[in-house]
């Protein structure tokens, strides 16, 4: 059983993000949505992966944010060279200079952090990327048979290079699957690169204040993991996901005519938790329709696969996705009407 979430509970969030925007605020010049998404994956307890072209402040603002919760912090220079045992740890033979007996030691790698900055994940070789994968999922690490519990809280945030391709290795679709959303960073307005290029001089070796502890992160957690969601709201979060299966009968045609494969399950608990987390930072007593649509885009565009067809005609995904939640009705009478989602939706007479 866990504590109730009373009001003050939830002040106490709405305090802690105004605290912690206001100090990110800065050291980094505008960005406020990528911030925002990147601080809702973490208080859901899931990865994030930044997808932008470089000099957008990605490892700064990764930086910043670790050092603004007081969370340890490692980044990691994914190259082609990089073997499992340079982000895991290895074993080493060390010799006790008493009894001159040798055993193994395990020296632990970079990956054991609160916060690990895989930057240019695409740029290793699967080998190495699968490193990370027990580490994302079970949040611990196995080295010659033996488990080590990683650091709690953890988290990866992995950047990506969207321009420049060659000789990059795709994520596997399951490790995709592991982050909770990716996020795309644009270029900053006018207005917003004039103060960054006035204020260079004053940000360079500015460091970030810590302004979050440890237990006001767990209550931010607590919080946003047990936040009221009512069904036809989780119903309508699931349906979105579902709907992206091509498969489904239930489809719309779009999605059978552009998509390879769609979200699994994972997309409906990414869906959820960031809705949850969304509406808890935003103070909030509950997440509704509003929550589970602006987290779609980050929640779904890297878990649908699409096809020829889809490419043929220059559709992305984040195209689809803005089709489909025109094409799913919040309203539980329409949709029951459409035929097209669950029956749950009924009304009962």
């Amino acid at each position: 059983m866990f504590a109730p979430i009373t009001e003050a509970d939830f002040q106490q969030v709405g305090v802690v993000w105004q605290r912690l925007r206001s100090e990110l605020g800065r050291v980094i010049v505008g960005q406020h949505q990528v911030l925002e998404h990147l601080c809702i994956a973490l208080v859901a307890g899931g990865h994030s992966l930044l997808v932008g072209v470089p000099g957008l402040a990605k490892t700064l603002m990764v930086r910043s944010l670790a050092e603004a919760l007081g969370l340890s912090f490692n980044r990691i220079q994914f190259t082609p060279d990089l073997m499992p045992a340079d982000i895991i740890g290895t074993e080493v033979i060390q010799e006790d200079r008493n009894t001159g007996l040798r055993e193994l030691r395990f020296l632990k790698g970079p990956v054991f952090a609160h916060i690990v900055l895989a930057d240019e994940i695409n740029r290793t070789p699967p080998k190495t990327q699968a490193a990370l994968l027990e580490a994302m999922q079970e949040h611990q690490a196995t080295v010659g048979g033996v488990r080590h519990q990683l650091p709690e809280p953890f988290f990866v945030l992995a950047t990506q290079n969207p321009i420049e391709q060659e000789g990059t290795y795709p994520l596997p679709e399951a490790q995709r699957d592991r982050f909770m959303l990716e996020v795309h960073i644009e270029y900053p307005g006018e207005e917003e690169e004039l103060a960054i290029v006035r204020g260079i001089s004053e940000r360079q070796g500015m460091q970030t204040n810590c302004v979050v502890s440890h237990t006001e992160l767990a209550n931010m957690q607590r919080v946003a993991a047990h936040l009221p969601m009512a069904d036809h709201v989780m119903q309508y979060a699931t349906s979105l996901a579902r709907a992206t299966r091509q498969g489904m009968e239930s489809a719309p045609d779009f999605i059978k005519k552009y998509v390879e494969w769609g979200a699994g399950p994972r997309a409906s608990q990414a869906l959820v938790m960031s809705a949850r987390a969304r509406a808890a930072l935003q103070g909030r007593i509950c997440a509704n329709f509003d929550d589970v649509q602006a987290m779609a885009p980050s929640v779904l565009r890297h878990r649908i696969i699409t096809n020829f067809a889809a490419e043929a005609d220059g559709v992305s995904t984040d195209t689809i996705i803005e089709k489909l939640l025109d094409h799913i009705p919040t309203d539980p009478e329409a949709a029951s009407l459409l035929r097209k989602l669950p029956p749950v939706f009924k009304r009962q007479a």
